[in-house]
């Protein structure tokens, strides 16, 4: 049954209050994905405080277009769909854990990242950023380092002076 100019605006109000909570949109292509893999998808999702929507193309456009976000609008294919958080980084890495898990079944378009339009390529970069507490250890080590190399170059000179 076709939806009614209301119906319609009700959708597009939805949408646009989703991007106005929304610090991150991941525009999300799942082609020929299977019911039990999207349940699995959206519970995940939840489970991470992402949601995510699917809407008609032209609809979700409309929405975007009255945001204005800044740059270029990706190009939209296939089944469309888009993951959201008020994390910066949550939706897209867990659309790519996703799009690695179902053999590119689901798969990032593009997507808005703090204002901007972002690219696919873009977006799968943002994907791939390590999490914090990985990022925390990596720092860690960086500070580390020097002071490991002044305890090893201690002890060979306290052993060259015992001899």
């Amino acid at each position: 049954m076709a939806r009614t100019k209301d119906d319609k605006k009700v959708i597009i109000d939805k949408i646009s209050t989703i991007m106005d909570g929304a610090k991150t949109l991941v525009f999300v292509n799942f082609h020929g994905l299977k019911v039990a893999d999207a349940t699995a998808m959206r519970r995940e999702f939840k489970k991470n405080g992402v949601g995510y929507f699917v809407a008609k193309k032209t609809l979700t456009e409309k929405a975007l277009e009255k945001k204005k976000y800044e740059g270029e609008v990706p190009v939209l294919v296939g089944e469309f769909g888009f993951a959201y958080s008020e994390d910066l980084i949550a939706p897209a890495r867990l659309v790519y854990e996703f799009e690695k898990k179902l053999n590119n079944q689901v798969s990032i378009v593009g997507g808005v990242f703090d204002g901007k339009y972002m690219s696919k390529e873009e977006m799968t970069g943002i994907a791939t950023i390590p999490p914090i507490e990985t990022l925390y250890g990596m720092f860690v080590n960086v500070i580390n380092s020097p002071i490991q190399g002044l305890v090893m170059a201690l002890d060979q000179i306290s052993k060259t002076k015992k001899d």
